[in-house]
């Protein structure tokens, strides 16, 4: 990602130029915390309109969270989660665009998307949670009563889903289960 990019030089130069105060590039501004003097935030303008788009919460030279407005709607609609070793932990989206997160998904080693969290009521609390094999969707666990647990799992094959189970007695396991899989009798022609 180019605004990446930008942002990893960006840093690099400030942590060679010794800079103390913000930068005069209009495009670009630091903020250095009062009692430690590191780097906390860089506000950047990536498309050169006048608008900033891109924050990044910093510790120093390294990256805690980015938050990006792609559409420059005024609102955040992506946000990235990094590591100690700098690395993405997670990238959150708005799935309503309307500037709060709803959805956390994780990339597994080879780049491919692993696990989705998602806040169905788009409340901040997880209800429902997919997990990807090289980015298909093999199942989720959802919990549609709010109790923290699953009760209703699903299972995909081929990219359709084979089967959804139910927890109806809150036993922690299910106790009803429709299997998409079986075959059914066709209707006459």
């Amino acid at each position: 990602m180019n605004s990446h990019r930008f942002l990893w030089l960006f840093v690099i130069w400030l942590g060679t130029s010794g800079c103390k105060t913000p930068v005069a590039d209009k495009r670009a501004e630091a903020t250095f915390d009062k009692n430690t003097g590191k780097l906390s935030r860089l506000t950047v303008d990536a498309v050169k309109d006048g608008k900033p788009n891109i924050y990044s919460y910093m510790d120093g030279t390294k990256f805690v969270r980015i938050e990006i407005d792609n559409d420059e709607d005024g609102k955040i609609d992506r946000w990235e989660y990094y590591g100690p070793d700098q690395t993405v932990e997670k990238v959150g989206s708005s799935r309503l665009n309307d500037g709060k997160p709803d959805l956390w998904a994780y990339q597994t080693a080879d780049g491919t998307v692993g696990k989705i969290e998602i806040s169905t009521k788009h409340d901040g609390k997880i209800d429902r949670v997919e997990f990807y094999e090289k980015g298909t969707l093999v199942r989720a666990e959802q919990d549609s009563d709010g109790d923290g647990r699953p009760d209703k799992w699903e299972t995909y094959a081929d990219g359709a889903l084979a089967t959804v189970s139910f927890d109806t007695k809150h036993s922690g396991a299910p106790d009803q289960v429709i299997d998409y899989r079986k075959e059914r009798p066709t209707a006459p022609k």
